[in-house]
């Protein structure tokens, strides 16, 4: 019973937020017609998100290994996914306790204290779970206290990390209404600094002047699939043809196989939009009852793609920039010591594409640009002094991601060799 809660309901985003959904319009007393509807449809629109992000993943792993075969690059890729997968063996008890009992952390900080955020990633919170259970367990603490201890931290985790960035999000939508629940926390708010020291939020992206002869690329969708197709066919062009027909595209001309991929990306991601504008229209009505009744006053904390409808263009400058910067931290890197981080499509697009909304917000386009470029150097260059701190735990190629992920870590570790307990 215990696998089908942790990994069917808790594990399962989708029916996470479903059931928060469902409870809130019970709470509220809606008619059966409003729960049904109400409750599937917040379901649907996390579903959908999930599938925009399997079609954008699936091209970017193309991309990812034409990428690594026409520069040779090896190294450990961040992977939040993989890393999660390859500690279950040793850390998986731990870390299904912490998620359980972090999210009741979670909701009683969200009751009793000034902090009201109620955190509905339910993949990013399995994710810190995992992290925090191999960091105590790296740092000496085992058994009970584990597990008391872990399960706070992820309960703060849950709470404090949407309060920093709320300020910005109500910048970025014009309303109160939701939170970003999301662990690159740290990412979007060195972005949305940044954005403040260099830019002007008055010339945002959005505003970016196009041609009359050009007035096609004011669609999202075009200018999308025309970046990515460019972004796809160069990185083609160095991988060389026999590479990509014989490896990668079952023969097809190496071009139009490139081209597909591109436009696939640009699906990916109009399939997101679609879904998170489904999720914040059914999530925001159906969470009032949650907030009236066991948790007054709280906010959604929901992933971070709810931000991307608003600066579509600032999402794909973002993940340019982010990307650029996981580029060059790659050959930084080994000069200073680290092992080399090698930039992720996957963390770099969702991460540097809110880095961007964030850093737009306060910044407009040089913001976006500045900010993004942060946030891709944060992500390169915490997952590997990560590295160093958790030591030789048998995780080969791969680690943790996000921003916050490599902050909570490298606390938790600084603080008990302080302590003595390392």
């Amino acid at each position: 019973m215990l696998d089908v809660i942790m990994n069917d309901i808790l594990g399962t985003p989708s029916i996470l937020v479903g059931l928060f959904a469902l409870i809130g319009l019970l709470l509220q007393k809606k008619s059966s017609a409003d729960i049904v509807s109400g409750t599937l449809k917040t379901v649907m629109g996390f579903v959908i998100i999930g599938a925009g992000a399997s079609v954008l993943i699936g091209s970017l792993d193309i991309f990812s290994k034409m990428f690594d075969h026409a520069f040779n690059v090896q190294g450990v890729i961040p992977n939040n996914e993989a890393i999660v997968a390859a500690a279950q063996s040793e850390f998986g008890t731990a870390t299904a306790l912490i998620m359980v009992f972090g999210m009741i952390v979670n909701i009683l900080l969200a009751r009793f204290t000034p902090l009201k955020y109620i955190f509905l990633t339910g993949h990013h919170t399995l994710f810190m779970a995992c992290l925090i259970a191999v960091a105590l367990s790296v740092g000496g603490l085992e058994g009970p206290a584990q597990i008391i201890v872990g399960s706070v931290l992820l309960g703060l985790c849950m709470v404090v990390f949407p309060a920093i960035l709320q300020p910005y999000v109500r910048q970025i939508t014009g309303s109160d209404d939701f939170a970003i629940g999301h662990f690159g926390t740290i990412g979007y708010f060195v972005s949305a600094t940044v954005g403040k020291w260099v830019g002007n939020k008055e010339k945002t992206t959005e505003q970016i002047k196009v041609p009359q002869s050009l007035g096609f690329l004011r669609d999202t969708s075009v200018a999308v699939s025309l970046t990515m197709t460019i972004f796809f066919i160069a990185v083609a062009l160095f991988a060389g043809q026999s590479y990509i027909e014989t490896e990668l595209s079952g023969g097809s001309n190496f071009i139009v196989f490139s081209f597909i991929q591109a436009i696939t990306f640009a699906a990916g991601v109009y399939i997101i939009l679609a879904g998170v504008r489904m999720l914040i229209a059914e999530i925001v009505p159906a969470f009032k009852g949650i907030a009236d009744k066991l948790a007054p006053n709280t906010k959604p904390a929901l992933d971070c793609p709810t931000v991307f409808p608003f600066a579509p263009n600032a999402v794909i400058i973002g993940f340019l920039f982010s990307f650029l910067a996981g580029l060059l931290s790659m050959f930084i890197l080994p000069v200073i010591g680290l092992k080399v981080i090698v930039p992720g499509l996957v963390p770099h697009f969702f991460t540097g594409a809110a880095a961007g909304v964030f850093g737009n917000v306060t910044g407009g386009r040089r913001g976006a640009m500045a900010g993004a470029f942060a946030n891709g150097i944060i992500i390169s260059f915490l997952p590997a002094v990560l590295l160093v701190l958790l030591g030789d735990i048998g995780f080969e190629g791969t680690t943790f991601g996000d921003s916050d992920f490599g902050i909570v870590g490298i606390l938790i570790l600084s603080i008990m060799k302080l302590l003595g307990l390392a």
